[in-house]
């Protein structure tokens, strides 16, 4: 029975495209203040960076971070292993090291089997453990759709953080894995077909690339999540008070997901990403193919990160602030 199961039917939006749209999100948030604790808050709400760090010692920060989502694809096993993969890499956008982890699941245990909620999990605990990182309990809910992530605690060194207001201009941007995972998940969805490579992507860890990233002195990035090249590389542009230029030739692809966007195989969340980001991008003479692609909702994406780094993709560079936060050229 479990294996005609098809998860993404239980879910309106796959994986990271089904995350409140940015500009709302913004909206919701602002005006709030982080609590007053014991420890020195390095990260916080200010620029909507990837994970809150605390300072412990001069030699010690502590990242917390919380992510989990809508199943992304129909094998539960697979789907485990993406969404650890994506809470994860929130840690390892900070330049840090994840020690410990949460399961978050929710779970309409009078409609779907348990086994497959088991497989999950048991996904997450394979790729935590490929992490190095402890996957001990969590917390699991009765709901009306199935949802799996972690809550995520590590630790970095304050001198090697990686924070979204770091850029300098004349920097070069560099991204560490391909975009398309959106609309090949959307394809997924709609007509069962399955996609290795972008199973392979989400469900590889960004663990090397942070390393890369760490020793060649970067401080500047994020990772590519639900609000796209585009949204992130705004929202560094924005922290940074800085230009992000995007060459787009330069840009990688996943195997069939220019054909996925001429297909038609394009979610709401990228639409709403592409809105988002219109009014401050000058999209030059990007082809709306191009633009959806850049916008495009990915889950458990690269690290985008101001500095060349071993196995990463030179894709532009940031410029003295202009007109606009984003260049197309």
């Amino acid at each position: 029975m479990t294996d005609r199961v098809r998860l993404t039917d239980y879910a309106r939006g796959g994986g990271c495209a089904c995350k409140i749209p940015p500009g709302e999100l913004e909206a919701m948030v602002a005006g709030l203040a982080p609590a007053v604790g014991a420890a020195d808050l390095l990260v916080g709400l200010e620029h909507g960076d990837d994970a809150a760090v605390v300072r412990l010692d001069e030699r010690t920060g502590l990242v917390s971070t919380a992510d989990f989502f809508t199943p992304v694809v129909d094998d539960p096993y697979d789907w485990g292993r993406i969404a650890a993969a994506n809470a994860l890499s929130d840690v390892y956008a900070m330049g840090g090291t994840p020690l410990v982890a949460l399961n978050l699941l929710c779970w309409p245990r009078d409609v779907l089997p348990l086994e497959l909620a088991r497989e999950v999990l048991r996904g997450g605990q394979d790729v935590a453990r490929q992490a190095g990182c402890h996957l001990a309990g969590g917390h699991s809910v009765d709901d009306d759709g199935p949802k799996y992530g972690l809550a995520v605690t590590g630790v970095v060194r304050p001198e090697e953080l990686i924070t979204l207001d770091a850029g300098r201009a004349g920097l070069p941007l560099s991204l560490t894995k391909p975009l398309g995972v959106g609309v090949l998940n959307t394809r997924h969805k709609r007509t069962g077909e399955r996609f290795d490579a972008a199973v392979a992507s989400m469900a590889t860890l960004n663990r090397e690339a942070a390393r890369a990233a760490v020793a060649a002195g970067v401080r500047c990035g994020t990772d590519v999540t639900g609000f796209g090249l585009l949204g992130h590389a705004s929202k560094l542009a924005r922290a940074s008070r800085l230009t992000v230029a995007v060459d787009v030739a330069r840009v990688p692809y996943l195997p069939g997901a220019r054909e996925a966007v001429r297909d038609g195989y394009v979610s709401g969340g990228t639409r709403r990403n592409l809105d988002w980001v219109s009014p401050w991008t000058d999209f030059g003479p990007a082809a709306e193919a191009a633009r959806l692609l850049l916008a495009d909702a990915q889950t458990s994406g690269g690290l985008l990160l101001a500095g060349e780094v071993p196995g990463g993709t030179v894709i532009g560079e940031l410029l003295p602030r202009g007109e606009h936060l984003v260049v197309l050229r």
